[in-house]
């Protein structure tokens, strides 16, 4: 299964509105002989790339799957029925899925003499990139990530407004993995004034990666036709208003995994809407003394309305710098 979530981690960003998944195939004896992650929508499903990839030697043997396999028509067949006439004696899978749509794949496999084990290791999966979309089932809303870096002092620009470069650049290339497994960034059109950024995926060499997020500017300013972030590099949406909400509504129906990396006042405006899942702060060895604060209007105006985040998993050093990733509290 640990081998079936890595596999799922080359999905992710690239699969939503749907899962991103993985699964292999072993034969009768034991041995790997296929393996398949989820493609873009339209394309096959991680169990019909596994299976296509072992073909007959796939007759009498056991698929292990993150997420049970589906049992409908949609854009491709069901996975329970391509498993069944694939042969296969026995499934494994960690999570079953929680759609009234896709839901029953694991009963049609029983029901046709597989062997199905559920719950293996679902607390990984789930942790890792089904995360967002399971998130998105149950809320109705993509998975948001506010992405900060600061000084040791909490500040994120200095009284000028100059903010480059705060943290180091294994810090920055960081920054530029994960954006290429997101489906988009969020970004004020006051952070689109100031820096002009591209907000694209890049490797250290400045070239594009395989995937691109989509770029969202929100505000009431209009975008200079010259900005950055309207070149043909990524798509780009621009949303008219400051509401957290209505921005995550627009993108409820094709992404799963947002990632906020505006200024202060955004990032105010998404954690005092209670719509922020997880922070990944990025601290650096630094004191400027003086200059904006990471987060400005949050709503907080006493110590009973602070908002708690529970540290997740080990601090990563990232050269001289630290991420630092949590996750909301229940009930926050």
């Amino acid at each position: 299964m640990r081998a079936a979530i890595e596999l799922s981690w080359t999905a992710a960003g690239r699969t939503s509105p749907n899962p991103a998944v993985g699964a292999l195939v072993f034969d009768a004896e034991g041995r790997l002989c296929g393996t398949g992650a989820t493609a873009p929508p339209g394309g096959p499903h991680a169990e019909a790339a596994a299976l296509a990839q072992a073909g007959e030697r796939a007759r009498g043997g056991t698929a292990v799957v993150t997420l049970e396999p589906c049992d409908h028509t949609g854009r491709t067949g069901p996975c329970s029925r391509a498993l069944i006439e694939a042969g296969i004696a026995r499934v494994l899978f960690a999570v079953a899925d929680p759609t009234a749509q896709a839901s029953g794949g694991a009963e049609t496999l029983r029901r046709a003499g597989v062997e199905v084990v559920g719950g293996m290791s679902s607390a990984d999966v789930e942790a890792g990139p089904l995360r967002p979309w399971l998130h998105r089932q149950r809320t109705g809303r993509p998975q948001v990530t506010l992405k900060t870096a600061a000084t040791i002092d909490g500040r994120v620009a200095a009284p000028d407004g100059t903010s480059r470069w705060i943290t180091g650049e294994a810090a920055r290339a960081e920054v530029h993995d994960r954006r290429a497994r997101v489906d988009a960034i969020i970004v004020g059109t006051g952070t689109v004034l100031a820096d002009d950024p591209a907000l694209t995926a890049r490797h250290p060499d400045g070239s594009l990666r395989g995937h691109q997020p989509l770029r969202v500017v929100v505000g009431d300013r209009p975008v200079p036709a010259g900005s950055r972030i309207l070149d043909s590099s990524a798509r780009t949406l621009v949303i008219r208003g400051h509401d957290p909400a209505a921005v995550l509504a627009r993108l409820a129906d094709t992404c799963c995994d947002v990632q906020v990396e505006g200024g202060p006042r955004l990032a105010g405006a998404f954690l005092g809407a209670g719509l922020v899942d997880r922070i990944e702060h990025y601290l650096a060895p630094a004191v400027l003394g003086d200059g904006r604060a990471a987060v400005e209007g949050a709503g907080a105006r006493t110590i009973a309305d602070l908002r708690r985040f529970r540290l997740r998993g080990p601090v990563r050093a990232l050269g001289d710098d630290l991420l630092l990733t949590y996750d909301r509290v229940t009930g926050q």
